[in-house]
């Protein structure tokens, strides 16, 4: 979602770039279009897009811990199913 946003808001500023200072630019508030300057837009839609990247920075840490967490996991659980096994067979020899 994010990663589709950020490209989005990446066309308009490539958009907005191509336009003349003395420009209309309009901004959708609902169902109704509101002139806005140039200038503005071009603030807005940089903020939004730096806004977003970090969103998707941190995403991507949240997501590296977690991966993280889960291979701890997982080998800890190896680990006990080798000391069951371990156990087991012991018992089967005794």
């Amino acid at each position: 979602k994010y990663t589709i946003q950020l490209g989005e808001n990446e066309l308009v500023l490539k958009e907005l770039d191509l336009l003349n200072e003395d420009a209309n630019v309009y901004k959708s508030i609902g169902p109704v279009l509101v002139k806005q300057d140039l200038a503005e837009a071009n603030a807005n839609v940089r903020k939004r897009t730096e806004y977003i990247s970090a969103e998707l920075k941190r995403l991507d840490g949240s997501l590296q811990d977690l991966e993280e967490k889960e291979h701890s996991k997982r080998e800890a659980i190896l680990k006990v199913q080798q000391r069951i096994q371990s156990h087991q067979a012991r018992k089967a020899k005794a």
